[in-house]
């Protein structure tokens, strides 16, 4: 499992498009996730190829992979970064566990 959250968080930066790996934030104690922001689009990406990599590399069921990624997601998932409002050209963000 261990070799999983690090594939995950690794694969969370690759589809949010920062070139930031595990290797760059293990160790640190800060909060760290907050630095870097994903769409609620790349959130989805994430969990669909997470809840796939779950099921095919630990052979767990649909149910336990959806289970398991919504706690990767609240553990270490990015801040949500909501598309910009065309009327104000205001960015905002959420917490993560708003999407769940």
């Amino acid at each position: 499992m261990d070799q999983a959250i690090i594939d995950l968080i690794n694969e969370m930066f690759k589809i949010a498009g920062h070139s930031v790996t595990f290797e760059d934030v293990i160790g640190r104690k800060d909060d760290w996730f907050n630095e870097w922001t994903m769409t609620t689009e790349q959130y989805d990406e994430w969990q669909k190829f997470g809840k796939g990599y779950l099921r095919k590399t630990l052979n767990m069921t649909a149910k336990g992979a959806d289970r398991e990624m919504a706690m990767v997601g609240l553990m270490w998932g990015l801040k949500f970064k909501k598309d910009e409002d065309e009327s104000s050209n205001v960015s905002t963000t959420v917490d993560v566990t708003d999407k769940l």
